[in-house]
């Protein structure tokens, strides 16, 4: 079940979100400074291609000054906008029944796309998930 969510989910909608974070990534990589923003993109990115069979945790120990202070520059310069495509994804996934656990998912995603540091992607199945959620 979880691969055909993901595959619908890749052609309504999560690989034009996904360009968009690897878009981001590649800019932020571009200038020297900004490569943990960059790389945290690229992590979003691979997670919005395949969401469904993995799940968003905090990093332990990875909530420090520096990570605040990262993800509040991501959440003006890039995170806003894209939190307003999940939103709008989310939207237009929701118009039909099949699309309700794509536009949950979508919804899902917004957290992560406002402050991506301090947070890594895991798989739904391994025991440890549960401990740092």
């Amino acid at each position: 079940m979880k691969t055909l969510l993901n595959i619908i989910w890749l052609v309504f909608g999560g690989f034009w979100l996904a360009l968009g974070y690897f878009l981001a990534g590649v800019v932020c990589c571009l200038l020297i400074v900004t490569i943990p923003w960059g790389i945290a993109s690229f992590r979003i990115a691979s997670y919005t291609l395949w969401p469904f069979g993995r799940m968003v945790v905090d990093k332990p120990g990875g909530t420090g000054v520096f990570s605040l202070l990262g993800n509040v520059i991501w959440l003006l310069v890039a995170g806003i906008w894209m939190a307003i495509g999940h939103v709008v994804t989310a939207f237009a996934m929701a118009v039909t029944i099949v699309g309700i656990p794509l536009a949950i998912a979508n919804l899902k995603l917004i957290p992560v796309s406002l402050m991506p540091l301090g947070k890594q992607i895991v798989p739904t199945s391994t025991p440890f998930v549960s401990t740092y959620r």
